[in-house]
Order: C-alpha cells, then structure tokens, then sequence
C-alpha cells in the first residue's frame, strides 16, 4: 500500500462541518472500501493557522508543506491539514490536504 497527496477544497459554516461534508462527498464518490487516496481516508483536521489565501496560493502552500513532510500532516494515518481559503466563487472555506493511503 502506497500513499497519494490529495487537495480538497471545502466550504461550510465551520472547519468541522466543511471537514465531515467533504469526507462523506469522497467516501460516496470512491467507495467505503478504504485506500481511495482521498480525505474520505482522514477521522480528523488540524487548522494550519495561517492568512486567508485564494485556492491557489493556499493549493501551492499546501504542496510545500506536504513536500516539506510537515509534521502536523506528514501521516498518511494522521490528520488531514486545513488551510483558510476564499473560493474562486469568492466563499470562504479551507483547503483540506495532505497524503492518505492509496
């Protein structure tokens, strides 16, 4: 078993309810068999507590964390990161990220 990076924008009233919405969209969309590579793979976040950033800005941060093997997300089994992000439809939200078993 290998492990895959993924970046999943996330909108919601909190961080929690963003979190949970985005794991149960993916655990729809890839299956609840485990291994999707995606954060339907990840129980919990933790907020990197750092600017609001556009979609991007924030995706390209995340990369260099994830890269920089980050210990805050460098788990496959652990949590999933969050960045604060404004949405290119101008919502606010977090961009969820990290790597999870593929």
């Amino acid at each position: 078993m290998g492990a895959i990076d993924f970046y999943t924008p996330a909108t919601g009233p909190d961080l929690t309810t963003a979190f949970n919405a985005a794991r149960s969209h993916h655990r729809w969309e890839h299956g609840h068999s485990g291994f999707t590579g995606t954060v339907a793979e990840k129980d919990t976040v933790v907020l990197i507590d750092e600017p609001w950033r556009s979609e991007q800005e924030a995706t390209a941060r995340a990369e260099q964390l994830v890269h920089a093997d980050d210990p805050r997300i460098s788990c496959k089994w652990g949590p999933a990161g969050a960045l604060p992000i404004t949405t290119d439809s101008g919502e606010r939200g977090w961009l969820l990220f990290g790597t999870a078993p593929h």
